[in-house]
């Protein structure tokens, strides 16, 4: 079965539709680092789904090439390239007439894994996403959003693929479980370490879960490709800037926590986790009209200080 992680690289990737002007995708080139997030972004009709689906075939390429570890997609059989990559869209697309268990152990099964080491590989899985054995029998009707949302995540990484694809995994859920399903995302890739492609339209949640940023304009063209923070401090030019927002100073504290800082002493105040960004420490500062927050260490003891002249410094 695959193995860890994969270098991808977009070499002048172009998909043109017959009948149209503007090309969907246009001489898109750009590597993703093996292990690393990179985002896909940008308005409405400018590719970034496009480009997903052009890594898998669901699409196929007018011109140019994709190439995973090296080897490119035109030259891998279609079923077992796509049997090698993980794929999470907003839908979740699971199975409704099969349980959980099944619905994770759909690629492991067509590798021919026995059905004892599928049954120890789904359970291994839910706990990985964050839920209980007790799931492993549940159909997906009798799930909530975010659970579906986390058993096709653990679906798409049954097949420990080198590479993951995905395409507004969170776009259908509410606000504050949205949040969750980021910042547990997050940690189970802190682990697996996987290379993921992840399209959103939200450039907030681009910032939160991206180690590189693609932003798109209308025809498929990269604007920039970079880390976020140098996307919110060296916008690539006026698109860019006005794409990722005016408070893109605001926006930029979210990448940056209290553990960072130099604390102050000690000292009373509204606690504050040291996890916490410097965005939520000055928006909990502002809520509760404080001019100084306790920071706390994971045991919620206090260990430090912070200053809302620190957070604006």
């Amino acid at each position: 079965m695959p193995g860890q992680a994969a270098e991808l690289v977009f070499d002048e990737a172009t998909k043109q539709y017959e009948g149209r002007d503007e090309a969907a995708v246009d001489h898109l080139s750009l590597t993703v680092r093996a292990g690393e997030i990179c985002v896909l972004v940008g308005p409405s009709g400018g590719g970034k789904t496009t480009a997903l689906r052009l890594v898998n075939r669901l699409i196929p390429l007018t011109s140019g090439d994709i190439r995973i570890d090296g080897t490119s997609i035109l030259d891998q059989d279609v079923v077992r390239l796509r049997r090698g990559i993980g794929y999470v869209i907003q839908q979740v697309g699971l199975f409704p007439h099969m349980t959980v268990e099944a619905n994770i152990g759909t690629v492991p099964r067509l590798y021919g894994r026995p059905r004892a080491w599928i049954r120890t590989r789904s359970a291994e899985l839910l706990e990985l996403v964050g839920l209980d054995s007790s799931y492993a029998k549940r159909y997906p009707a009798q799930l909530s959003g975010g659970e579906r949302q986390r058993v096709g995540l653990a679906r798409a990484l049954a097949g420990n693929p080198p590479l993951m694809l995905m395409d507004e995994p969170f776009g259908a859920i509410d606000p504050i479980v949205r949040a969750r399903l980021q910042d547990a995302f997050l940690a189970l890739q802190k682990e697996v370490r996987k290379t993921v492609v992840f399209v959103t339209h939200d450039i907030d949640e681009a910032i939160k879960v991206g180690d590189r940023i693609a932003i798109f304009r209308r025809g498929g063209r990269l604007a920039q490709y970079d880390t976020p923070q140098a996307i919110l401090e060296r916008p690539a030019d006026e698109f860019v800037a006005e794409f990722v927002g005016a408070d893109r100073a605001l926006k930029a504290l979210a990448l940056h926590t209290l553990a960072e800082l130099d604390l102050g002493a000690p000292a009373g105040g509204p606690p504050c986790p040291r996890t916490s960004t410097v965005r939520d420490a000055l928006a909990l500062m502002l809520q509760m009209d404080a001019q100084k927050l306790a920071v706390t260490d994971e045991r919620g003891v206090v260990v430090g200080s912070v200053t809302r002249e620190q957070l604006l410094s």
